[in-house]
């Protein structure tokens, strides 16, 4: 409460008319190419400055319109109200530079600064919308509407908030000072290099890592690549190492627990996770397979549906950040970074045997632009629109025991 009435002596009453104002602008969407000639050609601090000091109000502001078609009682939380006031608050900071002079250093400086103030605020963001949904979900149940209505925003939300640490970082790290010396050649967050193989085997370890700890073993990797565009040689594409880490670490995770905990009672050695990595004219793809029992075909949705976990539900306070295990938030947050520059994931499984996931991602830079969510009347409407009954029969979300059923 102290924030928020420290929100509205700042200047925060004027905050709806400014949302309104910025919302009605379309974002503008980059490639990972725009991004690369930007940073190693024409790197200019102060063109940076005065693109992000418009777009990054224009990008908040239009999440920020659709947070409000949530429903109230999910706004009436503890922890939504928390992600609200850290928005209205980057976008105060931002409004401080809409008429300041980008040819003063200060000028430029600081702005570096409430960037990287802006980045860590919203560290949090995750976590605490996710306690935000928990806590409305205990209290009032969903209904498959709000169900729905929350799946679509949660998707737009997160993948708003991954375009603006984006821009965030690669203004920071192009103009913060220095070449970061662990990745001299990176130009901000993207490698114009990236040793897809490389990046594989670092998430694979340290997943390996995490399931020594915690089953005392984990399987091997086994990596096949196959370089269509040039044959024999290494595959490497412009690439933002981080985001493809991410993907790889949250699906190795999931690969190794099923894997381990399906021939558990079997053997001590377990099958290997096969790793196929395909580069052709369009497509970099990423197969893995594991030998983890599969999941049955009415579960595979659910994996991609926020708040859908295996894992025992976290604890968490709201003014502290608790770690996203057990959210259910892996899978939907991987496939967002996958969808983010135009690729996507998707799973295969064959119960009683395995499951594949492939990761598709664009192979030229030029194609992987950013998707971003724009509030517009479709939006609008998507939280507004009356759902009518299914035109198919729908069967019970469980098999039902036929030893069990009488009939009527």
């Amino acid at each position: 409460m102290r924030l928020v009435r420290a929100l509205l002596q700042s200047g925060a009453g004027n905050i709806p008319r400014h949302i309104e104002h910025y919302s009605r602008f379309s974002p503008s969407p980059l490639s990972m190419k725009q991004f690369m000639d930007f940073g190693s050609e024409n790197a200019c601090e102060k063109t940076s400055f005065t693109f992000l000091r418009h777009e990054l109000p224009v990008r908040l502001c239009n999440i920020m319109k659709e947070i409000n078609l949530l429903p109230d009682k999910l706004l009436q939380t503890p922890s939504v109200r928390l992600v609200q006031s850290w928005y209205n608050q980057s976008l105060l900071d931002m409004l401080d530079y809409e008429r300041k002079d980008p040819e003063e250093d200060a000028t430029l400086n600081i702005f570096v600064e409430t960037l990287i103030k802006i980045r860590n605020r919203h560290n949090d963001v995750v976590p605490t919308m996710a306690q935000g949904v928990i806590e409305y979900k205990d209290a009032y149940g969903v209904d498959p509407v709000s169900s729905s209505n929350v799946q679509y925003f949660l998707d737009r939300f997160y993948m708003s908030r991954i375009s603006i640490r984006m821009l965030i970082n690669q203004h920071t790290l192009l103009f913060g000072g220095g070449v970061n010396p662990a990745h001299p050649k990176h130009i901000g967050s993207i490698d114009p290099n990236c040793d897809v193989v490389g990046v594989i085997k670092d998430a694979y370890e340290n997943a390996k890592m995490l399931c020594d700890q915690y089953y005392l073993a984990s399987p091997e990797l086994e990596i096949t690549e196959c370089n269509a565009q040039t044959p024999k040689q290494a595959i490497h594409v412009v690439n933002v190492p981080s985001h493809l880490y991410h993907m790889l670490f949250e699906l190795f995770k999931n690969a190794m627990r099923a894997t381990v905990e399906h021939h558990a009672a079997d053997t001590l050695v377990y099958p290997p996770i096969e790793v196929l990595v395909a580069l052709g004219k369009e497509d970099l793809t990423i197969r893995m397979s594991d030998k983890g029992g599969g999941v049955p075909l009415r579960k595979i949705d659910r994996l991609f549906n926020y708040m859908y976990s295996t894992a025992p539900r976290p604890r968490m306070d709201t003014s502290r950040a608790a770690p996203l295990a057990g959210f259910g938030y892996g899978l939907p947050l991987s496939r967002l970074y996958a969808r983010y520059f135009q690729g996507d994931i998707h799973l295969y499984s064959m119960e009683g045997h395995g499951t594949s996931a492939l990761v598709y991602l664009k192979a030229l830079s030029s194609e992987s632009v950013e998707r971003l969510p724009v509030y517009n009347k479709s939006a609008w409407r998507h939280y507004h629109e009356a759902h009518e009954a299914d035109d198919w029969c729908v069967p019970s979300s469980e098999p039902r025991n036929m030893a069990t059923y009488k009939p009527r």
